[in-house]
């Protein structure tokens, strides 16, 4: 008798066990956050220019993330590590404050997942039922290997369908365009000034930013006479974006519906205080 007593006691404690894991597993907070796997992009000349994430807009976001308790998942393409823009390694983007750059650098060199990435097959496969956003960063890279997935489509629409937050700065909101019928078509014809109507676009009518026309330009301005491919504010519009802006370098953040993006790489606090507020108000999000 007391044999079974202490088998079914083990038992019931083994079954506890394994509910409490699974409800600490559950409740886990986890943002899912894009990046390119690139770090060089052609120009409209065929030359290429070193590229990756700025270092700001991925890691003033990724910071405030993390102090407010939610876990990184990283992921790019092909599942390599991210590559920092070395053009984004300024006090620039950082106030002039050194200290604080040097913070961020760390703070991106210390996150478990920026040498162990994950591939976006890996992450389709594995469901994306337990994030609760999904977070792009910008730098020129995902106007490469991001605006034109269909698996970043994939992620895009479950997110979208769900009511989830998206937030991308920058150049990162160039991923949107992924989440149509047939990216890989309406990129090109971005790249061979051969307009076509996006199908099927998930944002199409969405409030939204980029980096703006007049901003780009200023950038080409130190390409010694190179131009982009494509003006990626052009590109959102001739989707279907109701694109928004601000002066140049200014703040600027949209929030429609479940999405919010920022205009520039001075949009990053802003950026983050908004989907901070929107994962607090999670699940009714859209209206």
């Amino acid at each position: 008798m007391k044999k079974g007593i202490v088998n079914t006691l083990g038992w019931v404690s083994s079954l506890l066990g394994a509910a409490l894991t699974l409800s600490a597993h559950a409740s886990e907070d986890e943002v899912l956050v894009l990046l390119s796997s690139e770090t060089s992009m052609e120009l409209a000349s065929g030359e290429t220019i070193e590229t990756g994430y700025y270092l700001n807009e991925f890691g003033i976001p990724a910071k405030a993330l993390v102090d407010a308790g939610y876990k990184l998942v990283l992921a790019t393409p092909k599942g390599n590590a991210p590559a920092v823009d070395q053009k984004s390694v300024t006090v620039d983007y950082f106030g002039g404050d050194e200290t604080k750059l040097q913070s961020i650098k760390k703070f991106i060199a210390n996150l478990p997942d920026i040498n162990d990435t994950a591939s976006f097959s890996e992450i389709l496969a594995a469901g994306l039922d337990e994030f609760d956003a999904v977070f792009i960063p910008g730098g020129h890279a995902p106007l490469i290997d991001l605006a034109n997935n269909p698996q970043v489509g994939e992620i895009l629409r479950h997110f979208n369908r769900e009511n989830k937050p998206t937030a991308a700065i920058c150049h990162g909101p160039i991923t949107l365009l992924s989440a149509q019928s047939e990216p890989k078509a309406y990129y090109k014809s971005l790249t061979t000034q051969s307009p076509v109507q996006a199908k099927n676009w998930i944002y199409d009518g969405y409030q939204m930013t980029i980096f703006s026309n007049p901003e780009e330009q200023v950038f080409e301005s130190t390409l010694n006479g190179e131009k982009l491919n494509f003006y990626p504010a052009a590109a959102m519009s001739q989707a279907g974006g109701k694109m928004q802006f601000a002066n140049a370098w200014q703040p600027k953040v949209v929030v429609d519906r479940e999405l919010i993006t920022g205009q520039n790489p001075f949009s990053d606090s802003l950026l983050a205080e908004k989907l901070l507020e929107m994962l607090a108000k999670e699940p009714n999000i859209k209206q």
